[in-house]
């Protein structure tokens, strides 16, 4: 990647980037709440440990996302507010 290339091309790339990994985070969590409950009998076990510390960190991951959902969102509103500016500007310029 040269120093101009970006992994998105705007704002709108990068918010449906994080819409599907919200979906993806979603269906991990269904997963791991599944796995849970087939080993709720174990409680004690490593392995329910550890599926509940991957639970807690996949919601953390979930709201840290949607949080950057929102933030890219409130981006994109302010790019078209500035553009419609930048445009009327121009066209009074123009005039």
């Amino acid at each position: 990647m040269n120093a101009f290339e970006t992994p998105f091309e705007s704002i709108e790339s990068a918010h449906e980037f994080l819409k599907l990994l919200v979906e993806t985070v979603n269906d991990t969590r269904r997963d791991v709440e599944l796995d849970l409950q087939s080993g709720a009998n174990d409680k004690l076990s490593r392995r329910v440990e550890a599926l509940r510390l991957v639970a807690y960190k996949l919601e953390k991951l979930e709201h840290h996302v949607k949080a950057s959902g929102r933030l890219l969102n409130d981006l994109r509103m302010l790019q078209r507010v500035l553009l419609e500016e930048k445009i009327a500007i121009a066209a009074s310029a123009a005039k």
